[in-house]
């Protein structure tokens, strides 16, 4: 996952950068040995950009040797009561988009904004963040926005992944499950970034149990993993971010789960702080060392 900044030092931003400038960022990620990108809307919205700029960028990337298996929004809830009209514009801009260059997934989520309460926060998770309306109604109205995009992105040809994340229609296993079943489409997965929920700084859903949920209607993956502490005598909860390889979660296991069960989309990696780059090109490799064990024999 990029995580260069939207906003550049001079004020301008991704949108309005050259080429040329477009390959600078990416040739600090090939020179990491990365072969393959999600750009995200955090660093270049794609739905936003002329057809001619998107093909401009669609050529940048190519020639820069990389590839898009996926493109994840951030932050662009079609519930969010203040915006949610913008974004879901935004989401069928963003089905188009991927649907002209060539990026054969989209990832959904529910997630809103920061609070600017989280903005300031050494980690935004450990503020609390927006809570969706789980009334009946607000419900079924979710599952609609997310069948109208996803039917959208049958006709041109584009998979649609939606994202875990806390307090949202999608933050359980069970809830996924539920909503995956009532939006009924066979175009539409889920992205179960359990790592989202391992970090939070209360009681959480056991990530092997997500997985067990999960993992066979999983049609992309973002994966970061989290030292998580507890102290039982007073509910004391401590998590910090960690390479896939030291943290909480076991992904031997959990990849080893997915491939069982039949898993056989992109691997995503993600990290908060330092220098992601680095941290996500150790996970990269972590997992091109576990995937050839645990690949069932043909």
């Amino acid at each position: 996952m990029m995580p260069h900044p939207h906003v550049l030092a001079d004020g301008s931003t991704v949108q309005e950068q050259s080429a040329e400038g477009w390959a600078a960022t990416l040739d600090v990620m090939v020179d990491a040995g990365y072969s393959c990108i999600d750009p995200t809307d955090t660093w270049i919205r794609i739905a936003d950009l002329s057809s001619a700029r998107r093909q401009e960028f669609a050529r940048t990337v190519r020639a820069a040797g990389l590839q898009i298996p996926a493109f994840s929004t951030s932050r662009r809830s079609v519930m969010d009561p203040e915006s949610w009209e913008e974004n879901l514009a935004y989401s069928h801009r963003a089905i188009d988009a991927c649907a002209e260059i060539g990026i054969p997934l989209i990832n959904f989520g529910f997630m809103r904004q920061l609070t600017p309460a989280q903005a300031k926060a050494l980690w935004f998770w450990l503020e609390p963040g927006p809570v969706d309306d789980f009334s009946d109604e607000a419900r079924a109205l979710a599952v609609s926005r997310i069948q109208e995009l996803g039917r959208h992105a049958a006709e041109v040809g584009v998979q649609v992944a939606l994202e875990m994340y806390e307090d949202t229609y999608l933050g359980t296993a069970d809830s996924i499950l539920a909503f995956l079943d009532d939006v009924a489409l066979d175009n539409v997965g889920v992205n179960p970034d359990f790592g989202n929920i391992l970090r939070l700084h209360r009681e959480v859903e056991p990530w092997l149990e997500i997985a067990e949920k999960l993992l066979p209607r999983t049609n992309y993956w973002h994966l970061k993993n989290y030292y998580r502490d507890e102290e039982p005598t007073t509910g004391s909860v401590r998590t910090h971010p960690a390479p896939l390889e030291f943290g909480t979660i076991n992904y031997r296991k959990a990849i080893g789960m997915a491939v069982e069960a039949g898993f056989r989309g992109a691997f995503c990696v993600e990290h908060y702080g330092g220098d992601s780059i680095s941290v996500g090109a150790t996970n990269r490799e972590y997992i091109r060392r576990v995937l050839p064990r645990v690949i069932p024999a043909v």
